[in-house]
């Protein structure tokens, strides 16, 4: 992202830019908090083999599973390090754990950054927000998104076909080699599982990954969700403030205001972005049970209505 063509009105440039210097110890510090909670709830999982509470442990280690998506996220913007391999790096193995391939979430993300609450031009909008409670919690599962992950990742793979519009036509090969490795490892991991009579990847990966999306829904569905849809990045997103553990785990993703208004700045510098941006954001919550509640009140305030 261009500094220069960020919204100047809000921050200083010799700000911005002094806010966007990147740092691969910063980045690598954040990664290792994550990999070690991974690492931790790994082996509270193996741990926890045949007790009663293995449920739980798998519920845990597949939050922070799916929160790396955060990694993910701030890699595709190449600002979680100083150095673009490292970010390219970490966001191929994240986005393969995910189901999630940086070469097309790529351009996902930025047409989604470009257009954000533009419902003819914002990707993230194709699939309309819950009008209804079933809806909601349907979107809160997570299997929507696992469908959606591996129907368009196996057509990209299978057929080489890519329909996207937002993906250029340049990018669309990148896509499509992208989809075949990933999927042709899943083949080799699988094959290797039951040739080995493991269950190791259901335990540690699949089963987990399946408990914890609906956390990382709940997560992204506070970001937009009700905010106006026009081109004012302090209207059109929402800023959640919560606690200091899951502000750890979400690579501080919950300043996202702050975030689409200044794409060039690093996670670790967002909480400065949000002291200077004080009295000028449109749209905030004191947390994300109050925000959760809140639209739940309006879906089914809507729903007596329509009755």
């Amino acid at each position: 992202m261009d500094i220069d063509a960020l919204p100047l009105a809000l921050l200083p440039r010799e700000t911005i830019r002094a806010l966007s210097q990147r740092s691969d110890a910063r980045g690598a510090l954040q990664l290792s908090i994550h990999l070690a909670l991974l690492t931790a709830t790994g082996l509270l999982v193996w741990a926890s083999r045949g007790h009663a509470w293995l449920a739980a442990a798998l519920l845990l280690h597949g939050i922070v599973l799916c929160f790396l998506f955060c990694a993910l996220h701030e890699c595709i913007h190449r600002t979680a390090f100083r150095s673009r391999p490292l970010n390219d790096a970490i966001a191929w193995l994240c986005g393969a754990l995910l189901v999630l391939p940086p070469a097309y979430f790529r351009p996902f993300h930025f047409a989604h950054h470009r257009y954000t609450q533009n419902p003819a031009r914002d990707p993230e909008l194709a699939q309309p927000a819950p009008a209804s409670r079933a809806a909601y919690w349907w979107r809160v599962s997570g299997l929507p998104y696992w469908r959606e992950r591996l129907q368009t990742s196996l057509r990209h793979a299978l057929t080489g076909r890519v329909s996207e519009p937002f993906v250029p036509a340049a990018g669309a090969a990148g896509v499509v080699r992208e989809a075949r490795i990933l999927w042709g490892g899943y083949f080799a991991i699988a094959a290797t599982s039951m040739y080995l009579h493991s269950a190791a990847v259901l335990l540690y990966w699949i089963v987990p990954a399946l408990l914890g999306q609906p956390f990382l829904r709940l997560f992204l569905i506070a970001e937009h969700t009700g905010c106006a849809l026009d081109q004012d990045m302090l209207a059109n997103t929402r800023t959640t403030y919560t606690n200091a553990a899951v502000r750890l785990l979400t690579w501080r993703m919950s300043h996202h205001a702050e975030h689409h208004s200044f794409p060039s700045v690093p996670f670790h510098a967002l909480p400065k972005v949000d002291v200077l941006l004080t009295g000028q954001r449109r749209v905030t919550s004191p947390g994300y049970l109050a925000l959760h509640r809140a639209l739940l009140r309006q879906l089914r305030s809507a729903a007596a209505v329509a009755r």
